[in-house]
């Protein structure tokens, strides 16, 4: 049977998407609600016939997926089909990827018979200059804003980069500013932490920032998935993934309503 691969960040509500392609003659793969993070084992073949990203569930990290895919050799072929959303998030992705496949979850097994390889795929000019936007910007810090930095490592400095003009970097205050930078490297310290972070979220834009998982480099515990349902379960969602550098990976979380 032809093999898809699904992104969706919340495992409850993908089970109804996936028994749907599995009646339609599919196997699907479905990593969970950690996906975001695995996406690179796409690159071990077989390729899948699809990847199938649910947008009704933080499109921006859909948006990732799809803008890592493109941008690699390796993938940037599989024909990648939406599913969902959003009509005016849909449509910002639409202007980015205009050969990707955009359908309802009633169309879906449809337009999956339907994909073929992409002969020449589209790489959006946003996509390919993303690399152009400082971490700041990524960040959202902007020209004097006031930041908190929590638990930094020693060359946080560094990994910031270049700043916009009168920011103020603020380690371990004890307000709350309006934009907050939390460091943490495993998950003792980041779970007996979220209570805490819980409280500043009443009044702040909290980025937890973790180590990314790489090959050769010791684990260090803290994945996508357990940063992310360990805040939910304090009343934290994420809304936002952010690339920081080669060593460290974000998300962007706030008071769930």
């Amino acid at each position: 049977m032809p093999r898809v691969r699904l992104f969706h960040w919340r495992a409850e509500e993908a089970k109804p998407l996936i028994a749907g392609m599995r009646a339609s003659g599919f196997t699907v793969e479905y990593t969970g609600d950690t996906a975001g993070g695995s996406w690179r084992s796409l690159r071990k073949s077989p390729f899948p016939l699809a990847v199938v990203i649910d947008l009704t569930r933080l499109p921006s990290h859909g948006r990732h997926i799809a803008a890592e895919m493109r941008a690699s050799t390796s993938l940037r072929h599989i024909p990648i089909v939406f599913v969902d959303g959003d009509p005016e998030k849909v449509e910002s992705i639409r202007k980015d990827l205009p050969d990707a496949v955009y359908t309802s979850r009633s169309g879906l097994a449809s337009a999956l018979k339907r994909v073929k390889p992409l002969a020449d795929p589209v790489t959006p000019p946003r996509m390919m200059n993303r690399t152009d936007r400082t971490t700041a910007e990524k960040l959202g810090i902007k020209a004097g804003a006031r930041v908190a930095v929590l638990d930094p490592p020693p060359d946080y400095l560094r990994v910031l980069g270049k700043l916009p003009k009168d920011v103020s970097l603020e380690e371990e205050p004890q307000e709350a500013l309006p934009l907050t930078l939390w460091f943490v490297r495993e998950p003792d310290a980041y779970l007996s932490g979220l209570a805490a972070m819980r409280r500043r979220a009443f009044a702040t834009r909290l980025w937890i920032i973790y180590p990314k998982q790489q090959a050769g480099r010791a684990p260090s515990g803290l994945t996508q998935g357990l940063v992310r349902e360990s805040a939910l379960a304090v009343g934290l969602v994420d809304y936002k993934v952010c690339s920081v550098n080669e060593i460290w990976t974000g998300l962007l979380f706030t008071r769930k309503k």
